[in-house]
């Protein structure tokens, strides 16, 4: 072979080399992603899944017929479901009308009001439950005051209402951050344009506004539920674990004193998780139901 071809020849399997290395170049940055994903997000949840079979160092069904015999257990899962369904619920109506109104004040202020959202989720877990335990406890200010004017009866902080709040408390910002950019869908154009339709406002909400924010609505109130089944530190703070939450249960079950049982706890983490991918895909088969009617709608 002639120099300059032997030459071009070099040069075109050099440049193929750094082709592939620039290829490459996204996957090498990702690997400490992926080590950091498998070590704290993959492994505990195989470790969790594996063990959960675990019963008296042999493979056995018998944590999971332990749990679903268990009326105590069934108990802690009903109320963790009544607590993250009531409290998404109602924080997610309270977020919606907060953000709709929000896009009608001024940028500082909405700018302000978006900066202290931020802020509040933040505060949750013990520092939120000693707020509410000054506020709203037995001798609280708010609760000595209003029971002097006859306002509040049987109130009880450290019951399923006082927790029902607290989680209430912490899903309205959280529930604000994620509702605030999927209003920027919605256009000042289709309100006014219904409205010279004549069309009322409770009409553009239901029939233009809601089915828009219907995938954002339903995402965000998947993620609330989430959010408030695993919560812990707020309610052991606030009942000192004396409330039957799934999740109570499942660190006195690696963590107690007395009985300690991580494979009895691992198999409650998998119920837990089957039921929140349960719901999760109800949620997505919703959502794909909304995007399937919003194109039927579009092509009549």
């Amino acid at each position: 072979m002639s120099s300059p071809a032997l030459s071009q020849t070099r040069k075109r399997s050099a440049t193929k080399d750094l082709s592939a290395l620039i290829r490459l170049k996204p996957l090498i940055w990702l690997m400490p992603f992926a080590l950091f994903f498998y070590l704290f997000q993959l492994a505990p949840m195989i470790w969790v899944f594996i063990n959960s079979f675990i019963y008296e160092e042999t493979f056995s069904f018998e944590n999971y017929l332990e749990i679903l015999g268990s009326g105590f257990m069934m108990q802690a899962f009903g109320n963790s479901l009544w607590l993250a369904v009531w409290s998404s619920l109602i924080g997610l109506v309270i977020a919606t009308t907060l953000v709709s109104s929000l896009r009608r004040v001024n940028s500082r202020i909405r700018d302000g009001v978006i900066a202290f959202t931020n802020m509040s989720s933040n505060f949750a877990g013990v520092p939120l439950s000693f707020a509410f335990i000054i506020i709203l406890g037995t001798n609280g200010a708010i609760t000595l005051l209003l029971k002097q004017y006859g306002l509040l009866g049987d109130f009880d902080l450290y019951g399923k209402w006082g927790l029902l709040a607290i989680y209430i408390y912490f899903q309205i910002p959280l529930a604000v951050l994620l509702l605030y950019p999927a209003f920027d869908a919605l256009s000042d154009d289709w309100q006014a344009a219904a409205a010279l339709l004549g069309a009322k406002t409770s009409q553009y909400w239901t029939r233009i506004a809601l089915p828009v924010l219907s995938p954002a609505l339903l995402g965000t109130f998947i993620i609330l539920i989430a959010n408030a089944v695993g919560a812990y530190a707020s309610v052991y703070a606030l009942t000192s674990g004396n409330y039957n939450v799934i999740t109570i249960r499942i660190a006195s079950l690696v963590s107690g004193d007395l009985f300690l049982e991580p494979n009895l706890a691992a198999a409650i983490s998998v119920l837990l998780m089957v039921l929140l991918v349960f719901i999760t895909f109800i949620n997505q088969w919703l959502i794909s139901k909304s995007y399937a009617g919003k194109k039927s709608n579009a092509k009549h």
